[in-house]
Protein backbone atom coordinates (compact mmCIF):
# COMPACT_ATOMS: atom_id res chain seq x y z
CA UNK A 1 0.00 0.00 0.00
CA UNK A 2 1.59 3.20 -0.94
CA UNK A 3 1.56 6.57 0.70
CA UNK A 4 -1.07 7.90 -1.17
CA UNK A 5 -3.33 4.99 -0.89
CA UNK A 6 -2.69 4.78 2.85
CA UNK A 7 -3.60 8.53 3.02
CA UNK A 8 -7.30 8.33 0.77
CA UNK A 9 -8.06 5.38 3.68
CA UNK A 10 -7.26 7.34 7.08
CA UNK A 11 -9.02 10.16 5.06
CA UNK A 12 -12.05 8.71 4.28
CA UNK A 13 -12.42 6.22 7.00
CA UNK A 14 -11.55 8.79 10.09
CA UNK A 15 -14.24 11.17 8.37
CA UNK A 16 -17.17 7.77 8.21
CA UNK A 17 -16.46 6.95 11.71
CA UNK A 18 -17.13 10.49 12.44
CA UNK A 19 -20.54 10.21 11.09
CA UNK A 20 -21.33 7.11 12.86
CA UNK A 21 -20.58 8.68 15.70
CA UNK A 22 -22.81 11.63 15.35
CA UNK A 23 -25.52 9.13 14.17
CA UNK A 24 -25.24 6.63 17.39
CA UNK A 25 -25.15 9.53 20.28
CA UNK A 26 -28.77 9.83 19.99
CA UNK A 27 -29.58 6.47 20.04
CA UNK A 28 -27.16 6.19 23.14
CA UNK A 29 -28.76 8.40 24.79
CA UNK A 30 -32.47 8.43 23.50
CA UNK A 31 -33.75 7.94 27.41
CA UNK A 32 -32.12 11.81 28.15
CA UNK A 33 -33.02 13.05 25.32
CA UNK A 34 -36.41 12.08 25.32
CA UNK A 35 -36.90 13.53 28.84
CA UNK A 36 -35.15 16.78 28.12
CA UNK A 37 -37.02 17.65 24.27
CA UNK A 38 -40.27 15.65 25.19
CA UNK A 39 -41.11 16.31 28.99
CA UNK A 40 -44.42 17.50 27.90
CA UNK A 41 -45.61 14.03 27.76
CA UNK A 42 -45.83 11.00 30.54
CA UNK A 43 -42.04 9.40 30.87
CA UNK A 44 -43.49 5.97 28.29
CA UNK A 45 -44.88 8.66 26.02
CA UNK A 46 -41.74 10.52 25.49
CA UNK A 47 -39.12 7.61 25.36
CA UNK A 48 -41.51 6.93 22.48
CA UNK A 49 -41.40 9.80 20.37
CA UNK A 50 -37.31 9.66 21.33
CA UNK A 51 -37.22 6.31 20.17
CA UNK A 52 -39.12 7.22 16.92
CA UNK A 53 -36.88 10.71 16.28
CA UNK A 54 -33.94 8.26 16.26
CA UNK A 55 -36.09 5.99 13.92
CA UNK A 56 -36.28 8.78 11.74
CA UNK A 57 -32.72 9.14 10.88
CA UNK A 58 -32.91 5.34 9.53
CA UNK A 59 -36.02 6.02 7.66
CA UNK A 60 -35.01 9.02 5.47
CA UNK A 61 -31.20 7.79 4.78
CA UNK A 62 -32.54 6.01 1.49
CA UNK A 63 -33.99 9.79 0.26
CA UNK A 64 -30.26 10.82 1.69
CA UNK A 65 -28.30 8.02 -0.61
CA UNK A 66 -30.99 9.04 -4.01
CA UNK A 67 -30.40 12.71 -3.27
CA UNK A 68 -26.28 12.48 -2.90
CA UNK A 69 -25.66 9.69 -4.74
CA UNK A 70 -26.56 11.63 -7.87
CA UNK A 71 -24.94 14.59 -7.05
CA UNK A 72 -21.98 11.87 -6.35
CA UNK A 73 -22.51 10.57 -10.32
CA UNK A 74 -22.74 14.51 -11.32
CA UNK A 75 -20.40 16.40 -9.57
CA UNK A 76 -17.73 13.37 -7.48
CA UNK A 77 -17.26 11.79 -5.22
CA UNK A 78 -14.76 14.23 -2.92
CA UNK A 79 -16.83 17.32 -3.15
CA UNK A 80 -20.04 15.49 -2.34
CA UNK A 81 -18.44 13.45 0.95
CA UNK A 82 -17.21 16.87 1.90
CA UNK A 83 -20.76 18.25 2.02
CA UNK A 84 -22.24 15.37 3.97
CA UNK A 85 -19.88 15.80 6.77
CA UNK A 86 -20.38 19.16 6.96
CA UNK A 87 -24.46 18.59 7.51
CA UNK A 88 -23.94 15.47 9.61
CA UNK A 89 -21.05 17.46 11.97
CA UNK A 90 -23.14 20.89 12.18
CA UNK A 91 -26.43 18.84 13.08
CA UNK A 92 -24.54 17.19 15.67
CA UNK A 93 -23.49 20.17 17.50
CA UNK A 94 -26.35 22.15 17.15
CA UNK A 95 -28.06 19.49 18.91
CA UNK A 96 -25.76 19.77 21.96
CA UNK A 97 -26.63 23.49 22.22
CA UNK A 98 -30.15 23.50 21.36
CA UNK A 99 -32.55 24.25 24.64
CA UNK A 100 -34.97 21.89 25.77
CA UNK A 101 -38.55 21.99 25.93
CA UNK A 102 -38.93 23.41 29.06
CA UNK A 103 -36.88 26.57 27.78
CA UNK A 104 -38.24 27.18 24.25
CA UNK A 105 -41.30 25.10 24.12
CA UNK A 106 -42.67 22.70 20.91
CA UNK A 107 -39.66 24.06 18.79
CA UNK A 108 -37.21 22.48 20.73
CA UNK A 109 -38.39 18.63 19.98
CA UNK A 110 -39.35 20.33 16.03
CA UNK A 111 -35.55 21.32 15.62
CA UNK A 112 -34.73 18.04 17.11
CA UNK A 113 -36.51 15.89 14.75
CA UNK A 114 -35.79 18.27 11.87
CA UNK A 115 -31.21 17.68 13.30
CA UNK A 116 -32.28 14.20 13.04
CA UNK A 117 -33.70 14.25 9.71
CA UNK A 118 -30.37 15.85 7.87
CA UNK A 119 -28.00 13.71 10.00
CA UNK A 120 -30.14 10.42 8.22
CA UNK A 121 -29.95 12.60 4.71
CA UNK A 122 -26.27 13.20 5.31
CA UNK A 123 -25.49 9.72 6.10
CA UNK A 124 -27.06 8.36 3.48
CA UNK A 125 -24.99 10.44 1.32
CA UNK A 126 -21.57 9.68 3.12
CA UNK A 127 -20.96 5.67 2.92
CA UNK A 128 -21.62 5.05 -0.73
CA UNK A 129 -19.09 8.32 -1.36
CA UNK A 130 -16.62 6.92 1.15
CA UNK A 131 -16.75 3.30 -0.16
CA UNK A 132 -17.18 3.96 -3.46
CA UNK A 133 -14.06 6.44 -3.89
CA UNK A 134 -11.40 4.14 -1.64
CA UNK A 135 -12.65 1.31 -4.03
CA UNK A 136 -11.40 3.74 -7.21
CA UNK A 137 -7.94 4.26 -5.60
CA UNK A 138 -7.95 0.30 -5.11
CA UNK A 139 -5.71 -1.72 -7.14
CA UNK A 140 -7.16 -4.84 -9.11
CA UNK A 141 -7.35 -7.30 -6.01
CA UNK A 142 -7.10 -5.27 -3.22
CA UNK A 143 -10.77 -3.83 -2.82
CA UNK A 144 -12.11 -6.15 -0.65
CA UNK A 145 -9.13 -5.49 1.63
CA UNK A 146 -9.15 -1.57 1.30
CA UNK A 147 -12.57 -0.92 1.64
CA UNK A 148 -12.95 -3.44 4.57
CA UNK A 149 -11.55 -0.16 6.68
CA UNK A 150 -14.62 1.48 5.47
CA UNK A 151 -16.33 -1.14 7.06
CA UNK A 152 -15.17 -0.57 10.39
CA UNK A 153 -16.50 2.59 10.72
CA UNK A 154 -19.90 1.96 12.02
CA UNK A 155 -18.72 -0.17 14.64
CA UNK A 156 -15.80 2.10 15.62
CA UNK A 157 -18.53 5.31 15.60
CA UNK A 158 -20.78 3.22 18.15
CA UNK A 159 -17.51 2.03 20.47
CA UNK A 160 -16.30 5.54 20.07
CA UNK A 161 -19.86 6.92 21.00
CA UNK A 162 -20.12 4.59 24.17
CA UNK A 163 -16.85 5.42 24.93
CA UNK A 164 -17.51 9.05 25.13
CA UNK A 165 -20.44 8.45 27.09
CA UNK A 166 -19.10 6.06 29.62
CA UNK A 167 -16.10 8.66 29.99
CA UNK A 168 -18.04 11.71 30.60
CA UNK A 169 -21.08 9.79 32.78
CA UNK A 170 -17.29 8.26 34.82
CA UNK A 171 -16.02 12.20 35.17
CA UNK A 172 -19.24 14.07 35.94
CA UNK A 173 -21.59 11.39 37.61
CA UNK A 174 -25.04 10.51 36.35
CA UNK A 175 -26.96 13.30 38.06
CA UNK A 176 -24.96 16.26 36.20
CA UNK A 177 -24.34 13.83 33.35
CA UNK A 178 -28.44 14.19 32.55
CA UNK A 179 -29.01 17.64 33.76
CA UNK A 180 -26.30 19.23 31.57
CA UNK A 181 -23.23 16.74 30.43
CA UNK A 182 -24.97 14.80 27.81
CA UNK A 183 -24.59 17.59 25.79
CA UNK A 184 -20.95 17.40 26.14
CA UNK A 185 -20.51 14.41 23.81
CA UNK A 186 -22.29 16.32 21.07
CA UNK A 187 -20.45 19.50 21.40
CA UNK A 188 -17.12 17.61 21.08
CA UNK A 189 -18.00 16.52 17.97
CA UNK A 190 -17.52 19.70 16.41
CA UNK A 191 -13.42 18.83 16.66
CA UNK A 192 -14.06 15.47 15.13
CA UNK A 193 -15.40 17.73 12.32
CA UNK A 194 -12.69 20.20 11.96
CA UNK A 195 -10.01 17.25 11.82
CA UNK A 196 -12.29 15.22 9.25
CA UNK A 197 -13.18 18.52 6.99
CA UNK A 198 -9.44 19.56 7.41
CA UNK A 199 -8.08 15.91 6.20
CA UNK A 200 -10.64 15.84 3.28
CA UNK A 201 -9.77 19.68 2.12
CA UNK A 202 -6.75 17.71 0.87
CA UNK A 203 -8.24 14.63 -0.89
CA UNK A 204 -8.22 14.63 -4.79
CA UNK A 205 -11.15 13.31 -6.82
CA UNK A 206 -11.47 9.45 -7.69
CA UNK A 207 -9.07 8.97 -10.55
CA UNK A 208 -11.31 6.32 -12.30
CA UNK A 209 -13.55 9.12 -11.75
CA UNK A 210 -11.97 12.17 -13.23
CA UNK A 211 -10.65 10.12 -16.08
CA UNK A 212 -14.78 9.38 -17.12
CA UNK A 213 -16.00 12.74 -16.59
CA UNK A 214 -12.71 14.05 -18.84
CA UNK A 215 -13.73 11.58 -21.62
CA UNK A 216 -17.57 12.98 -21.45
CA UNK A 217 -19.11 10.27 -20.14
CA UNK A 218 -20.41 10.88 -17.09
CA UNK A 219 -24.13 10.27 -16.92
CA UNK A 220 -26.25 12.99 -16.60
CA UNK A 221 -29.12 11.57 -15.98
CA UNK A 222 -27.84 9.04 -12.99
CA UNK A 223 -31.14 8.13 -11.38
CA UNK A 224 -32.94 7.52 -14.84
CA UNK A 225 -29.82 5.18 -16.01
CA UNK A 226 -29.67 3.49 -12.43
CA UNK A 227 -33.54 2.96 -11.77
CA UNK A 228 -35.39 3.29 -14.68
CA UNK A 229 -33.25 0.86 -16.99
CA UNK A 230 -34.73 -2.74 -15.70
CA UNK A 231 -31.02 -4.25 -16.90
CA UNK A 232 -29.38 -1.80 -13.89
CA UNK A 233 -32.49 -2.22 -11.68
CA UNK A 234 -32.33 -5.71 -11.49
CA UNK A 235 -29.10 -5.70 -10.22
CA UNK A 236 -30.74 -3.22 -7.44
CA UNK A 237 -32.69 -5.51 -6.53
CA UNK A 238 -30.45 -8.51 -6.20
CA UNK A 239 -27.78 -6.24 -4.51
CA UNK A 240 -30.73 -5.62 -1.96
CA UNK A 241 -32.56 -8.75 -1.44
CA UNK A 242 -29.50 -11.22 -2.11
CA UNK A 243 -27.03 -9.46 0.17
CA UNK A 244 -27.77 -6.38 1.79
CA UNK A 245 -31.24 -6.93 3.68
CA UNK A 246 -29.69 -10.14 5.17
CA UNK A 247 -26.26 -8.51 5.82
CA UNK A 248 -28.46 -5.55 7.43
CA UNK A 249 -30.30 -7.87 9.87
CA UNK A 250 -27.50 -9.81 10.77
CA UNK A 251 -25.31 -6.75 11.81
CA UNK A 252 -28.50 -4.88 13.94
CA UNK A 253 -28.74 -8.03 15.57
CA UNK A 254 -25.01 -8.80 16.42
CA UNK A 255 -24.71 -5.45 17.45
CA UNK A 256 -28.22 -3.22 18.06
CA UNK A 257 -30.95 -5.79 19.46
CA UNK A 258 -27.99 -7.69 21.33
CA UNK A 259 -27.05 -4.18 23.31
CA UNK A 260 -31.18 -4.06 23.60
CA UNK A 261 -32.00 -7.57 24.44
CA UNK A 262 -29.17 -7.22 27.39
CA UNK A 263 -31.19 -4.12 28.97
CA UNK A 264 -34.70 -4.22 27.99
CA UNK A 265 -34.73 -8.14 28.36
CA UNK A 266 -32.36 -9.65 30.87
CA UNK A 267 -32.59 -6.42 32.74
CA UNK A 268 -28.72 -5.91 32.51
CA UNK A 269 -27.77 -2.25 34.01
CA UNK A 270 -26.87 0.03 31.15
CA UNK A 271 -23.56 0.83 32.06
CA UNK A 272 -22.60 -2.78 32.00
CA UNK A 273 -24.41 -3.69 29.21
CA UNK A 274 -22.72 -1.05 26.71
CA UNK A 275 -19.73 -2.03 28.83
CA UNK A 276 -20.28 -5.57 27.44
CA UNK A 277 -20.74 -4.52 24.04
CA UNK A 278 -17.76 -1.99 23.65
CA UNK A 279 -15.25 -5.40 24.21
CA UNK A 280 -16.86 -7.91 21.83
CA UNK A 281 -16.82 -5.02 19.27
CA UNK A 282 -12.93 -3.90 20.40
CA UNK A 283 -12.26 -7.65 19.77
CA UNK A 284 -14.02 -8.14 16.98
CA UNK A 285 -13.03 -5.12 14.89
CA UNK A 286 -10.54 -6.49 13.56
CA UNK A 287 -12.07 -9.30 11.06
CA UNK A 288 -14.19 -7.17 9.47
CA UNK A 289 -10.48 -6.34 7.62
CA UNK A 290 -9.45 -10.06 7.82
CA UNK A 291 -13.11 -10.96 5.60
CA UNK A 292 -12.41 -8.08 3.52
CA UNK A 293 -9.05 -9.46 2.55
CA UNK A 294 -10.07 -12.95 2.10
CA UNK A 295 -13.03 -11.94 0.04
CA UNK A 296 -9.85 -10.95 -2.64
CA UNK A 297 -8.77 -14.64 -2.40
CA UNK A 298 -12.04 -16.90 -2.43
CA UNK A 299 -15.01 -14.04 -3.20
CA UNK A 300 -17.84 -11.61 -1.89
CA UNK A 301 -20.48 -13.82 -2.36
CA UNK A 302 -19.53 -16.90 -0.36
CA UNK A 303 -18.46 -15.67 2.65
CA UNK A 304 -21.25 -13.13 2.84
CA UNK A 305 -23.95 -16.10 2.07
CA UNK A 306 -21.98 -18.08 4.79
CA UNK A 307 -22.31 -15.40 7.15
CA UNK A 308 -25.97 -15.35 6.89
CA UNK A 309 -26.51 -18.97 6.78
CA UNK A 310 -24.13 -19.59 9.81
CA UNK A 311 -26.05 -16.32 11.90
CA UNK A 312 -29.66 -17.83 11.00
CA UNK A 313 -28.90 -21.15 12.10
CA UNK A 314 -27.27 -20.07 15.51
CA UNK A 315 -29.17 -17.22 16.99
CA UNK A 316 -31.65 -18.91 18.95
CA UNK A 317 -28.90 -21.12 20.95
CA UNK A 318 -26.49 -18.12 21.14
CA UNK A 319 -28.90 -15.69 23.01
CA UNK A 320 -30.30 -18.22 25.08
CA UNK A 321 -26.63 -18.72 26.51
CA UNK A 322 -26.37 -15.21 26.61
CA UNK A 323 -29.48 -15.90 29.46
CA UNK A 324 -27.72 -18.14 30.92
CA UNK A 325 -24.44 -16.19 31.53
CA UNK A 326 -26.43 -13.10 31.71
CA UNK A 327 -28.98 -13.59 33.51
CA UNK A 328 -29.45 -17.34 35.19
CA UNK A 329 -32.47 -16.58 37.45
CA UNK A 330 -34.36 -16.00 34.72
CA UNK A 331 -33.25 -18.70 32.51
CA UNK A 332 -34.55 -21.01 35.28
CA UNK A 333 -37.87 -19.27 35.77
CA UNK A 334 -38.95 -19.40 32.04
CA UNK A 335 -37.83 -23.11 32.33
CA UNK A 336 -39.82 -23.78 35.39
CA UNK A 337 -42.61 -21.02 35.69
CA UNK A 338 -45.76 -21.15 33.87
CA UNK A 339 -47.68 -18.59 33.67
CA UNK A 340 -50.98 -18.02 32.00
CA UNK A 341 -53.37 -15.05 31.02
CA UNK A 342 -56.77 -16.24 30.85
CA UNK A 343 -59.76 -13.84 28.99
CA UNK A 344 -62.29 -13.92 26.79
CA UNK A 345 -60.11 -13.38 23.58
CA UNK A 346 -62.88 -11.14 22.17
CA UNK A 347 -61.25 -8.69 24.66
CA UNK A 348 -57.74 -9.52 23.69
CA UNK A 349 -56.19 -7.28 21.00
CA UNK A 350 -52.90 -7.67 18.92
CA UNK A 351 -49.92 -5.82 20.87
CA UNK A 352 -47.55 -5.84 17.84
CA UNK A 353 -46.46 -2.11 18.37
CA UNK A 354 -43.26 -1.68 16.73
CA UNK A 355 -43.47 2.33 16.79
CA UNK A 356 -44.16 2.55 20.28
CA UNK A 357 -47.35 4.54 19.69
CA UNK A 358 -50.56 2.42 20.83
CA UNK A 359 -51.76 2.61 24.35
CA UNK A 360 -53.60 -0.53 25.40
CA UNK A 361 -56.31 -0.40 27.51
CA UNK A 362 -58.33 -3.19 28.08
CA UNK A 363 -57.16 -5.68 30.91
CA UNK A 364 -55.99 -8.42 28.84
CA UNK A 365 -54.13 -6.29 26.63
CA UNK A 366 -52.08 -4.35 29.55
CA UNK A 367 -51.65 -7.78 31.48
CA UNK A 368 -49.87 -9.39 28.75
CA UNK A 369 -48.13 -6.01 27.84
CA UNK A 370 -46.77 -5.64 31.95
CA UNK A 371 -45.63 -9.30 31.73
CA UNK A 372 -43.72 -8.79 28.06
CA UNK A 373 -41.92 -5.63 30.07
CA UNK A 374 -41.12 -7.84 32.70
CA UNK A 375 -39.61 -10.43 30.25
CA UNK A 376 -42.01 -13.31 31.51
CA UNK A 377 -42.84 -16.00 29.38
CA UNK A 378 -46.47 -16.43 29.04
CA UNK A 379 -48.99 -18.32 27.32
CA UNK A 380 -53.18 -16.70 26.25
CA UNK A 381 -55.48 -18.90 26.85
CA UNK A 382 -59.30 -18.74 25.88
CA UNK A 383 -61.78 -18.09 28.20
CA UNK A 384 -65.44 -18.26 28.54
CA UNK A 385 -67.65 -15.20 26.31
CA UNK A 386 -67.55 -12.59 29.07
CA UNK A 387 -65.24 -13.62 31.41
CA UNK A 388 -63.06 -11.37 33.13
CA UNK A 389 -59.26 -11.48 33.13
CA UNK A 390 -56.88 -13.89 35.17
CA UNK A 391 -53.10 -14.04 35.54
CA UNK A 392 -52.68 -17.92 36.64
CA UNK A 393 -48.81 -18.30 37.99
CA UNK A 394 -47.92 -21.75 38.61
CA UNK A 395 -51.18 -23.05 39.04
CA UNK A 396 -52.37 -19.77 41.63
CA UNK A 397 -54.97 -17.78 40.12
CA UNK A 398 -54.12 -13.81 40.48
CA UNK A 399 -56.95 -11.63 39.26
CA UNK A 400 -56.23 -8.65 37.15
CA UNK A 401 -59.03 -6.35 36.46
CA UNK A 402 -56.96 -2.68 36.58
CA UNK A 403 -56.95 -1.61 32.57
CA UNK A 404 -54.30 1.28 33.20
CA UNK A 405 -52.01 0.09 35.61
CA UNK A 406 -49.75 -3.13 36.41
CA UNK A 407 -51.47 -5.16 39.12
CA UNK A 408 -49.31 -5.41 41.99
CA UNK A 409 -50.37 -9.33 42.90
CA UNK A 410 -49.00 -10.47 39.43
CA UNK A 411 -45.46 -8.09 39.76
CA UNK A 412 -45.20 -10.37 43.67
CA UNK A 413 -46.57 -13.70 41.86
CA UNK A 414 -43.97 -13.86 39.29
CA UNK A 415 -41.62 -12.26 41.54
CA UNK A 416 -42.67 -15.96 43.86
CA UNK A 417 -42.37 -18.04 40.77
CA UNK A 418 -38.59 -17.06 40.15
CA UNK A 419 -38.91 -14.21 37.93
CA UNK A 420 -36.03 -11.74 39.30
CA UNK A 421 -36.21 -8.31 39.28
CA UNK A 422 -33.88 -5.84 37.83
CA UNK A 423 -30.80 -5.25 40.31
CA UNK A 424 -30.81 -9.23 40.95
CA UNK A 425 -27.65 -10.13 42.69
CA UNK A 426 -27.11 -12.71 39.92
CA UNK A 427 -27.41 -10.60 36.77
CA UNK A 428 -23.86 -9.60 35.14
CA UNK A 429 -22.62 -6.54 36.69
CA UNK A 430 -19.12 -5.18 36.20
CA UNK A 431 -17.44 -2.94 38.62
CA UNK A 432 -15.11 -1.06 36.17
CA UNK A 433 -14.39 -1.11 32.58
CA UNK A 434 -11.62 -4.13 33.01
CA UNK A 435 -13.63 -6.11 35.19
CA UNK A 436 -13.58 -8.51 32.01
CA UNK A 437 -12.30 -11.76 33.87
CA UNK A 438 -14.84 -13.11 36.35
CA UNK A 439 -16.36 -15.85 34.52
CA UNK A 440 -19.55 -14.49 34.29
CA UNK A 441 -18.38 -11.48 32.85
CA UNK A 442 -16.13 -13.29 30.12
CA UNK A 443 -18.76 -15.98 28.92
CA UNK A 444 -21.08 -12.85 28.01
CA UNK A 445 -18.40 -11.00 26.34
CA UNK A 446 -17.35 -14.13 24.21
CA UNK A 447 -20.69 -14.45 23.07
CA UNK A 448 -20.64 -11.22 21.79
CA UNK A 449 -17.67 -11.71 20.12
CA UNK A 450 -19.49 -14.55 18.11
CA UNK A 451 -21.79 -12.38 17.30
CA UNK A 452 -19.50 -9.45 15.93
CA UNK A 453 -17.75 -11.84 14.24
CA UNK A 454 -21.02 -12.97 11.93
CA UNK A 455 -21.17 -9.18 11.58
CA UNK A 456 -17.74 -8.86 10.54
CA UNK A 457 -18.13 -11.59 7.82
CA UNK A 458 -21.55 -10.31 6.06
CA UNK A 459 -20.40 -6.14 6.38
CA UNK A 460 -16.27 -6.70 5.66
CA UNK A 461 -16.47 -7.31 1.61
CA UNK A 462 -20.13 -5.70 1.09
CA UNK A 463 -18.47 -2.65 0.68
CA UNK A 464 -16.40 -3.84 -2.66
CA UNK A 465 -19.14 -5.64 -3.57
CA UNK A 466 -21.74 -3.20 -4.38
CA UNK A 467 -19.29 -1.12 -5.88
CA UNK A 468 -18.07 -4.18 -8.45
CA UNK A 469 -22.06 -4.43 -9.13
CA UNK A 470 -22.31 -1.46 -11.18
CA UNK A 471 -20.63 0.66 -13.98
CA UNK A 472 -18.59 4.10 -13.04
CA UNK A 473 -20.76 6.31 -14.18
CA UNK A 474 -23.56 5.43 -12.31
CA UNK A 475 -21.88 3.58 -9.35
CA UNK A 476 -22.67 6.30 -6.51
CA UNK A 477 -26.50 5.91 -6.90
CA UNK A 478 -27.00 2.58 -7.34
CA UNK A 479 -25.08 1.16 -5.01
CA UNK A 480 -26.52 3.20 -1.88
CA UNK A 481 -30.15 3.15 -2.47
CA UNK A 482 -29.21 -1.08 -1.70
CA UNK A 483 -27.32 -0.42 1.01
CA UNK A 484 -29.49 2.15 2.69
CA UNK A 485 -32.68 0.04 2.65
CA UNK A 486 -30.99 -3.31 3.42
CA UNK A 487 -29.29 -1.55 6.15
CA UNK A 488 -31.73 1.51 7.40
CA UNK A 489 -35.14 -0.07 7.08
CA UNK A 490 -34.69 -4.15 7.16
CA UNK A 491 -32.06 -3.49 9.95
CA UNK A 492 -32.73 -0.31 11.37
CA UNK A 493 -36.02 -1.04 12.34
CA UNK A 494 -35.12 -4.32 13.80
CA UNK A 495 -34.99 -3.39 17.31
CA UNK A 496 -37.81 -2.03 17.24
CA UNK A 497 -39.71 -4.84 15.69
CA UNK A 498 -38.24 -7.73 16.93
CA UNK A 499 -39.59 -6.82 20.21
CA UNK A 500 -43.18 -6.01 19.57
CA UNK A 501 -42.64 -9.83 18.31
CA UNK A 502 -41.59 -10.54 22.05
CA UNK A 503 -44.83 -8.52 23.88
CA UNK A 504 -47.03 -10.30 21.20
CA UNK A 505 -46.04 -13.57 21.51
CA UNK A 506 -44.72 -13.34 25.45
CA UNK A 507 -41.34 -15.53 24.29
CA UNK A 508 -38.43 -13.37 25.00
CA UNK A 509 -36.72 -15.38 21.69
CA UNK A 510 -39.08 -15.02 19.57
CA UNK A 511 -37.58 -11.38 18.08
CA UNK A 512 -35.35 -13.64 16.96
CA UNK A 513 -37.40 -14.82 14.14
CA UNK A 514 -37.42 -11.38 12.09
CA UNK A 515 -33.12 -11.54 11.99
CA UNK A 516 -33.54 -15.53 10.85
CA UNK A 517 -35.99 -15.06 8.27
CA UNK A 518 -34.45 -11.98 6.24
CA UNK A 519 -31.22 -13.96 6.49
CA UNK A 520 -32.61 -16.89 4.99
CA UNK A 521 -34.15 -15.09 2.00
CA UNK A 522 -31.30 -13.70 1.54
CA UNK A 523 -29.50 -16.91 1.15
CA UNK A 524 -31.62 -18.36 -1.40
CA UNK A 525 -31.74 -15.18 -3.71
CA UNK A 526 -28.10 -14.73 -3.09
CA UNK A 527 -26.92 -18.61 -4.16
CA UNK A 528 -28.77 -18.21 -7.05
CA UNK A 529 -29.02 -14.65 -8.58
CA UNK A 530 -26.11 -13.01 -7.05
CA UNK A 531 -23.04 -12.93 -9.24
CA UNK A 532 -19.60 -13.04 -7.93
CA UNK A 533 -17.70 -9.47 -8.36
CA UNK A 534 -14.04 -9.79 -7.27
CA UNK A 535 -12.69 -9.90 -10.87
CA UNK A 536 -14.73 -7.52 -12.32
CA UNK A 537 -12.77 -4.31 -13.59
CA UNK A 538 -14.11 -1.17 -12.49
CA UNK A 539 -12.82 1.34 -14.33
CA UNK A 540 -15.70 1.08 -16.94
Amino acid sequence: MTKDERFVIIASSLGTVFEWYDFYLYGSLAAIIGAQFFSAYPPGTRDIFALLAFAAGFLVRPFGAIVFGRVGDIVGRKYTFLVTILIMGLSTFIVGLLPNAATIGIAAPIILIALRLLQGLALGGEYGGAATYVAEHAPMGKRGYYTSFIQTTATLGLFLSLLVILFTRTILGEADFTAWGWRIPFLISVVLLGISVWIRLRLNESPVFQRMKDEGKASKAPLTEAFANWSNAKIVLIALLGGVMGQGVVWYTGQFYALFFLQSILKVDGYTSNLLVAWSLLLGTGFFIVFGALSDKIGRKPIILAGCLIAALTFFPIFRMITTNANPALEKAIETAKVEVFADLKGCGDLFNPVGTRVFTAPCDTARAFLAQSSVKYATVPGPAGSGVKVVVNGKEVPYTDAKTSNPLVAAAVAEAGYPKAGNAGIVKMAHPFDIFRPQVAAVIGLLFILVLFVTMVYGPIAAMLVELFPTRIRYTSMSLPYHIGNGWFGGLLPATAFAIVASTGDIYAGLWYPVIFALITVVIGFFFLPETKDVDITK
